[in-house]
C-alpha cells in the first residue's frame, strides 16, 4: 500500500466514524442549542484536543510495538481486529432505533468549562485509545515510520472532527432533527459497521 492509497483509504473510514453520531455530537449538538455556538466551538475544540493526547499515546505505544517484533506486530493485529470487528457486527447486527443528542447534558460555566467539558470527555474514555490503536496502524504503509505516520492520520481525523462539528453548530436544529430519524442512524451504523468488518478482516489477512 503506497502512502497515497494509505491516506486515501483512512480518509474514507474516518470520515464515515466521524459522521457516525456518538457522544461527541450529543455533546455538540447540546452544547449549541443551551449555550450558543461559542461554547459548542470551545467544546469540540477540547474533543479535538482529548482525541491528539489519545492519538499521540496510541501513535508512540503502536510505534515502539510494530518496530520492537514481528510477535509484537502480530499480538497488536490480532487485538485490533478482534476489537474492530466486535464493533463493526455489533453496529451491523444492533443498529440503534434513534440518536438523541439531548442524552448528553449541559453543565453550567463559562468558555473554560465548555473547553474542558470537550476534553474531558473524550480524554477520560479509554474507549478512544483502544480505538486509536486498533485502527491506526493498519493505515501505515512500508516504510514510514509508525509513529509519525499514525499521529498524522489522528491529527487528519480531529481535522474532520472539527469540521464536522462546524458544520453541525452551524446548522444545529435540522441537523439534530434529521439524527432523530431512525433510517437515518440505523443507516449510519450499518455502514460504519461493515466498514470496521472490513477494515477488522483486513487484519486478520494482512501478512506483513
Amino acid at each position: 500500500m503506497t502512502t497515497a492509497q494509505a491516506l486515501l483509504t483512512f480518509c474514507v473510514a474516518a470520515g464515515l466514524l466521524t459522521l457516525t453520531p456518538g457522544l461527541d455530537t450529543a455533546l455538540v449538538l447540546r452544547t449549541a442549542a443551551s449555550e450558543g455556538r461559542r461554547r459548542a466551538g470551545l467544546a469540540a475544540l477540547g474533543i479535538g484536543l482529548g482525541c491528539l493526547v489519545w492519538g499521540a499515546a496510541a501513535a508512540l505505544g503502536a510505534g515502539a510495538l510494530l518496530a520492537a517484533s514481528h510477535t509484537a506486530y502480530v499480538a497488536l493485529k490480532w487485538a485490533g481486529a478482534a476489537y474492530l470487528l466486535w464493533i463493526g457486527l455489533n453496529l451491523l447486527l444492533k443498529p440503534r432505533a434513534r440518536f438523541e443528542p439531548g442524552a448528553a447534558a449541559a453543565v453550567a460555566g463559562g468558555d473554560l468549562a465548555a473547553l474542558r467539558r470537550g476534553l474531558l470527555t473524550n480524554l477520560l474514555n479509554p474507549k478512544v485509545g483502544v480505538f486509536y490503536i486498533s485502527f491506526l496502524p493498519q493505515f501505515v504503509p512500508a516504510g514510514a515510520d509508525p509513529a509519525a505516520f499514525a499521529f498524522g492520520l489522528a491529527v487528519i481525523h480531529v481535522i474532520m472532527g472539527l469540521a464536522w462539528a462546524a458544520g453541525l453548530i452551524a446548522a444545529t436544529a435540522p441537523l439534530a432533527g434529521l439524527l432523530r430519524r431512525s433510517a437515518v442512524v440505523r443507516w449510519l451504523d450499518r455502514v460504519t459497521g461493515a466498514v470496521f468488518v472490513g477494515f477488522g478482516l483486513r487484519l486478520v489477512l494482512d501478512r506483513r
